[in-house]
């Protein structure tokens, strides 16, 4: 089975960064598109930044300049660098899996700026 194990989040001040991590067993990071959304209380799930199996990365408004998504392959985790935060970042952040259209996502980790 695929899991998908979210974890970093915390509170942090405005200004702070940082650090979250997807770990996954049961599935090849390479073969995979890996992503990071979040979905603050009231709002919709959004895409914060997702990295395609060849390393290519795109990002969510207003993140390309703050957040840096990476990948190790040999440790199967997906990492979500975040820095500068705002309070409008707080919020539970997702990692996803998706291989051909079929997704996995995590639990999910809360992120508090204030």
């Amino acid at each position: 089975d695929v899991q998908l194990v979210e974890s970093g989040g915390g509170s942090v001040q405005t200004g702070g960064s940082l650090r979250l991590s997807c770990s996954g067993s049961g599935i090849t990071l390479s073969t995979y598109s890996m992503g990071w959304f979040r979905q603050a209380p009231g709002k919709e799930r959004e895409l914060v930044s997702s990295i395609h199996s060849n390393g290519s990365a795109i990002y969510g408004n207003s993140m390309k300049d703050r957040f840096t998504i990476s990948q190790d392959n040999g440790k199967r985790t997906v990492y979500l660098q975040m820095n500068s935060l705002k309070t409008d970042d707080a919020a539970v952040y997702y990692c996803r899996a998706d291989c051909g259209g079929v997704l996995y996502w995590g639990q999910g980790t809360q992120v508090t700026v204030s």
